[in-house]
């Protein structure tokens, strides 16, 4: 987009093709993430330098054991895809935690596209959302042991 315009009827095009249904755990359950890339270009008109960068704002879905959410078919399909790539990333934050030589970006579209956000000279900031409720202690004890990991990684 070379204007706001363009870029607020892509971002409305965006919202409209989000896929929501609802499952026995959400009424209303994202069914798939959002990425959303802004590259930003700044050009100084008296020594012509250059500067670039790229911003990223990431929804991920939520992970659902299926179990609990009842999903079946499409859903079913859905949910294995949502906690799949949600493993790998949790893989690629793990192992960059931990230092290791080789970090698995290439497990998956998503961890491939946050590769320059999870590893780059940049700044990364995650949020995660916890459940209040009894029932989803046990997605809400796995979302905050990768909020962990995630509070240990550091950008070069």
């Amino acid at each position: 987009a070379n204007d706001p315009s363009q870029l607020h009827a892509l971002t409305r095009q965006a919202a409209e093709q989000a896929t929501r249904e609802s499952t026995d755990m959400n009424s209303n359950s994202s069914r798939s993430h959002t990425l959303f890339r802004l590259h930003i270009e700044g050009r100084n008109k008296l020594s012509k330098q250059t500067v670039s960068s790229v911003l990223s704002l990431v929804d991920l879905a939520g992970s659902e054991r299926v179990s609990k959410s009842n999903c079946k078919g499409d859903r079913f399909e859905e949910a294995k895809n949502i906690n799949s790539s949600l493993s790998s990333l949790g893989t690629c934050v793990k192992a960059l935690a931990e230092n290791n030589a080789h970090v698995p970006y290439r497990n998956s579209k998503l961890t491939y596209l946050l590769h320059s956000a999870l590893a780059g000279s940049g700044k990364t900031a995650f949020l995660v959302n916890i459940s209040p409720e009894a029932a989803s202690a046990g997605e809400s004890i796995c979302t905050l042991r990768f909020a962990e990991y995630l509070k240990r990684v550091k950008c070069v």
